[in-house]
């Protein structure tokens, strides 16, 4: 099962299920996943009893509504995105040449030791601590793009790349424990230009914006995801490639990702929304591609219905001055 969040023609918010049919029907009182996460996690059951429990109304018409990002928090700052690199099988060998090309040596860069580190360390046994991921932040709820909506990419940034990939989909309950209620389509879209100038300006190249949905994949996610993405310029398809994702293509096991993501207390505030990006191992940056203003990114996967779509698009900028009180 997967949801959907959308608006309707009146304003109103609404929640949509999508079953085995793959036809989206209306959860009955449903306004938000969030909400309705929340309270499966209050009665003890899982989010999927928690629909059943609402019931299903009206088929819903795609075409009629506007598709939400599939979570949102009331308070964008209670919405927080992370994510993880290095973390795919192959996922290094971009990396290896942005950096190797400022190294005269042959020595491995810091990112092959870090891929390395967890292709020898990142699926550990239960119950035991794997080998630490990078770790980066990503943003708040402000960050957040729905579908459909503009990827904006600032206007001092030096490239604006996508980044095809699932992400993690949590609440923390009550207690403070971290809860995943789904996984969706993502795209952590990225400055790679400005990560290629000098590796410890990867913190500058993350601060952008990331575009997740249309669906939250209820359950467990595959061992195996074959998806695709593509550019689209001027209609015409610009670049396309396959992407992989699940654990069978990747050096960490989710469970140690996520460990290594909530084991910090702040990241455990009860009521907090988090959305992890697991990381990719396909970009068109790697294939020379430069992206501009007006192509769209298209994402597409098994066992998600829906692709996720989003227009590359460009804020104007001035420098900022500080005013002193």
């Amino acid at each position: 099962m997967s949801l959907l969040q959308f608006r309707d023609a009146s304003g109103n918010r609404g929640v949509a299920a999508l079953g085995e049919d793959r036809v989206p029907r209306r959860v009955t009182g449903a306004t938000s996943v969030r909400a309705l996460a929340q309270g499966a996690i209050d009665a003890g059951h899982d989010l999927a009893a928690a629909v059943a429990a609402a019931g299903l109304g009206d088929v819903v018409d795609l075409d009629q509504v506007t598709l939400l990002a599939p979570i949102d928090h009331d308070d964008p700052a209670h919405c927080i995105l992370t994510g993880t690199g290095l973390t795919h099988l192959g996922s290094a060998e971009g990396r290896d040449q942005m950096h190797r090309a400022a190294k005269a040596d042959a020595a491995p860069t810091d990112s092959m030791k870090m891929f390395l580190m967890g292709v020898e360390g990142g699926k550990p046994a239960a119950g035991t601590e794997g080998a630490q991921p990078e770790w980066f932040y990503k943003g708040n709820g402000l960050s957040l793009v729905a579908p459909g909506q503009p990827l904006v990419s600032p206007a001092f940034a030096k490239d604006a790349g996508e980044e095809p990939e699932i992400a993690g989909v949590y609440l923390v309950a009550s207690d403070g424990t971290p809860v995943r209620i789904g996984f969706a389509l993502a795209n952590e879209f990225s400055d790679h230009v400005t990560e290629r100038g000098n590796y410890l300006w990867l913190a500058h190249s993350k601060l952008r914006p990331a575009a997740i949905g249309p669906e939250l994949l209820v359950g467990e996610l595959p061992q195996e995801v074959i998806g695709t993405s593509r550019i689209i310029r001027d209609g015409a398809t610009l670049w396309e490639k396959p992407f992989l994702s699940g654990e069978a293509n990747m050096s960490h096991s989710l469970a140690n990702l996520e460990h290594h993501h909530f084991k910090y207390a702040l990241f455990r505030a009860p009521g907090d929304v988090h959305v992890h990006f697991f990381g990719t191992a396909t970009l068109s940056f790697s294939d020379g591609v430069t992206t501009q203003e007006g192509d769209v990114f298209e994402i597409e996967a098994a066992p998600f219905a829906l692709p996720l779509r989003n227009t590359v698009a460009t804020d104007t900028h001035s420098p900022v001055a500080v005013r002193a009180l």
